[in-house]
């Protein structure tokens, strides 16, 4: 999760860091693989609908330093 607060262009996109696998398994070959398949900003209550419910105090404590 990585929060933020300001305006941001949703529609740029980061090139997300690669890893290294074998694939296909036991071939020898290694293949790189994204880390992160997509990345979506979210309003505070739609991120809290998405969240582990364990992170949302995370968003609680978040939303009170900003207001």
């Amino acid at each position: 999760m990585i929060a933020f607060c300001g305006e941001t262009d949703s529609t740029r996109h980061r090139r997300p860091d690669t890893f290294e696998i074998e694939w296909p398994p036991k071939s020898g070959r290694l293949q790189p693989f994204p880390e992160v398949d997509r990345a979506e900003w979210f309003d505070l209550e739609t991120a809290r609908s998405k969240t582990l419910s364990g992170q949302i105090q995370l968003i609680d404590l978040l939303e009170k330093e900003v207001t």
